[in-house]
């Protein structure tokens, strides 16, 4: 399926996420609510697009040979085909730049190929440099000394925080659901800690660095930090749990805000033609943004959240009128 929320500023872009879902319902909840989160990333990010989203979900338990999988893709490339360049896909839960390249034989909208074949690759390192710029703003400083960080997610962009913010003198504690990681991550002098006690660890920053959801009331009544902030789609499961945070005094910085580091190298590599430099520098902008919607909140006594949604209404209303298809289109194939 794929989801187009909003082309008022440009074309839709979001990732193209495979993974099982226990329903039909599930799926399509998903994929309009990751398509709205991407809206939002790119106003707020000042790019000249728009949000989208797709995903491939196969059935609960099937394990799809090399083959199979290969034919589901080009399958979905043909499916982004059809809407002419209104929504471009790239990587997410479950692909990377190599499934990118299998979209690309059937449509060419597609981006983060590999570096081997023209592309920019994985955005998982400008994705963390963007949360680590965030966190600056955040924290007024890039020294971690003393500082207890808990990342609760030790994939592609957990793994670049981990080491980044070890490096700067942080005492880094990471959890996954991937028992199997645990080896790497205490060769690496990390410590580790179970997937369930992640978010009650006593601690100086939480990043939420794996799958949405994870911040309910239930989950905030539990933390032990003056500091959320990561690259998790989606962690809050509603808006209202924003006000939950600031109400125990915690602060909570967007995720579309902060995890926007991989989609803006990204685009101003591969859409604008800048170089490398030039693409993480764009990154590095995120810092001034959530220094700014910091300053926001606290001048009119609002949260970050509300602060960050009106930035991205003020750049949508001001863009564009919207282009073909309309808004919320939205296109599934079995």
């Amino acid at each position: 399926m794929v989801a187009i929320h909003s082309t008022a500023l440009g074309p839709a872009v979001g990732g193209c996420r495979f993974k099982p879902y226990g329903t039909l319902e599930e799926a399509v909840a998903d994929v309009l609510r990751l398509s709205a989160a991407m809206t939002a990333k790119c106003a707020v990010a000042g790019l000249a697009f728009g949000g989208g989203k797709s995903v491939i979900a196969p059935e609960p338990g099937r394990v799809l040979s090399p083959e199979e999988r290969r034919a589901v893709l080009l399958d979905h490339a043909d499916l982004i085909a059809e809407f002419g360049g209104a929504y471009q896909a790239g990587p997410d839960v479950g692909t990377g730049p190599a499934d990118m390249l299998v979209l690309r034989e059937a449509s060419p909208y597609a981006f983060c190929t590999p570096e081997s074949a023209g592309g920019t690759g994985s955005s998982s390192g400008p994705t963390a440099l963007g949360v680590l710029a965030a966190l600056r703003a955040a924290t007024g400083s890039a020294d971690m000394s003393g500082r207890r960080v808990v990342i609760s997610g030790y994939g592609s962009v957990g793994a670049h925080l981990a080491a980044s913010l070890q490096a700067a003198g942080a005492d880094v504690v990471v959890s996954d659901i991937d028992p199997a990681k645990r080896a790497a991550a205490e060769s690496s002098g990390l410590t580790w800690i179970e997937p369930e006690k992640a978010l009650t660890l006593t601690a100086d920053v939480v990043i939420p660095a794996a799958v949405g959801g994870v911040l309910s009331p239930e989950t905030v009544a539990r933390l032990d930090t003056p500091l959320v902030v990561g690259p998790a789609n989606n962690q809050l499961t509603d808006d209202a749990v924003a006000d939950d945070l600031a109400a125990r005094g915690i602060r909570w910085i967007p995720d579309y805000v902060a995890s926007a580091g991989g989609i803006l190298y990204t685009l101003s590599r591969e859409a604008e033609g800048l170089d490398h430099d030039a693409a993480l520098a764009r990154v590095e902008t995120i810092e001034d943004t959530v220094r700014a919607l910091l300053g926001a909140a606290e001048a009119h006594a609002t949260t970050p959240l509300l602060e960050a949604a009106a930035l991205a209404d003020r750049r949508l209303t001001s863009g564009a009128e919207p282009r073909t298809p309309s808004p919320r289109a939205l296109r599934t194939t079995a």
